[in-house]
């Protein structure tokens, strides 16, 4: 029971506690990839220690140091223990976690495709009424409004509309293009999906808003730098400002959007990385979280 009580403890301020302070830090703006990765491994860390503090709820009796024998023993799991009442045969007490870990696989899952039907539908629709340019390696299509989105997955895309070739210059034009490239290429399309998973899974919870808003943000930040690293930054700057009401359809990136302004100010402003060591701390961080809910629950004397 002492288990239990520890990691629903770390369960609670993982998922309440974390994010309000995370949310809060100013580093994540200069370390955007970085900080999807802390992000995700708080999602993963909150989850694992969910499914653990079940189990050892329902097996408040067992002994959770009986042997080291494979990865299940040493996190407090053992296909041996049966939950109290269900019979002479028993429910495996491990089925608890399991139906945990495989509701939010299976949530996952469903995004995935999801995703990949919309983005499919309109794929279709680009084929159709878009016309391709081979030297922008994108498709063009027939819209006044200076719009520019890419299309993720298997078989992306990239549109820009007549109206951004109208008003862009050739070199916010490309800096534009190197910003939908940098989703494609990072294949941010499944951070996505997978923080859009944890959000409908744990609805209720402060982690899964902010984790959902935050890594959408984040990723739109690291296709930014991306851009940077190619183009000038007035180039990139004075593109976001000119399609900052740019939409796109579900399931695509674009380069304007809600979070234009904020972006735009991060662009213009001096960009400083993190240190070094903070950076080395996050990132050690960002793995180790998802350990720590197994160490909790197969510590001794925490039986």
């Amino acid at each position: 029971m002492t288990a239990a009580l520890a990691l629903g403890c770390y369960a609670a301020v993982v998922g309440t506690v974390a994010p309000k302070a995370l949310a809060r830090s100013a580093w994540p703006y200069r370390a955007p990839a970085l900080a999807v990765a802390v992000w995700h491994g708080l999602a993963l860390s909150f989850t694992i220690a969910l499914t653990l503090t079940a189990y050892h709820l329902v097996t408040p009796t067992w002994h959770l140091h009986s042997g080291m024998s494979g990865l299940l023993r040493f996190c407090g799991l053992t296909f041996d223990a049966r939950i109290p009442g269900t019979g002479p045969v028993g429910v495996p007490a491990v089925a608890v976690p399991a139906a945990v870990a495989l509701l939010s696989l299976a949530r996952f899952g469903h995004e995935l495709l999801r995703a990949r039907r919309v983005r499919d539908r309109h794929r279709v629709v680009l084929d159709l009424v878009g016309r391709r340019s081979a030297r922008l390696r994108a498709t063009v299509l027939d819209h006044d409004t200076p719009a520019a989105y890419c299309l993720p997955g298997r078989r992306p895309r990239i549109a820009v509309s007549a109206g951004a070739l109208r008003l862009l210059s050739p070199a916010q034009l490309e800096s534009v293009l190197e910003h939908e490239r940098a989703h494609v290429a990072g294949r941010h399309h499944l951070a996505l999906a997978a923080t859009e998973a944890f959000a409908r899974v744990f609805r209720w919870l402060p982690l899964a808003r902010e984790v959902r808003a935050q890594t959408a943000l984040l990723l739109e930040m690291a296709a930014d730098d991306r851009a940077l690293r190619r183009h000038p930054r007035e180039a990139l700057a004075s593109a976001l400002y000119t399609m900052a009401a740019g939409r796109a359809p579900s399931g695509a990136f674009t380069v304007g959007g809600p979070g234009a302004v904020v972006r735009l100010r991060r662009v213009l402003a001096a960009r400083r990385r993190p240190h070094p060591a903070l950076c080395g701390l996050m990132a050690a961080a960002a793995v180790a979280a998802p350990l720590l809910p197994p160490l909790l629950g197969c510590a001794p004397g925490l039986e």
